[in-house]
């Protein structure tokens, strides 16, 4: 299937970058579908077990639980924030007009 780019505008372009990008995922989705089924005929094959091949079930992360929030917008109290990670723009503007940290402690 040949496509003329050249003749299609700005969206129909992106429209099919998407696309093409879609299918692109697809196809190596289905690639390491097949890749594992090779892998565990092997393995089979040859007597043995996944276990016993690659061990056992990895280790559970360790989930990190919700953090309370410490700091909220005076301005509109839903808006709160934990302390950790990227500031939210709210805060970094209190700072600006003058607020001090302890300011907008909960």
């Amino acid at each position: 299937m040949a496509v003329d780019i050249k003749s299609l505008n700005h969206n129909q372009l992106n429209d099919l970058i998407s696309k093409a990008q879609l299918r692109q995922d697809e196809l190596r989705k289905e690639k390491v579908v097949k890749l594992r089924q090779k892998v565990h005929a092997l393995i089979k094959a040859e007597g043995y077990t996944f276990e016993d091949i690659f061990g056992t079930a990895r280790k559970a992360k360790r989930s990190v639980g919700k953090v309370a929030a410490k700091y909220r917008n005076p301005a509109n109290p839903a808006q709160t924030w934990s302390g950790r990670g990227k500031r939210p723009h709210w805060f970094n503007d209190a700072l600006k007009a003058g607020k001090k940290e302890k300011d907008l402690t909960i």
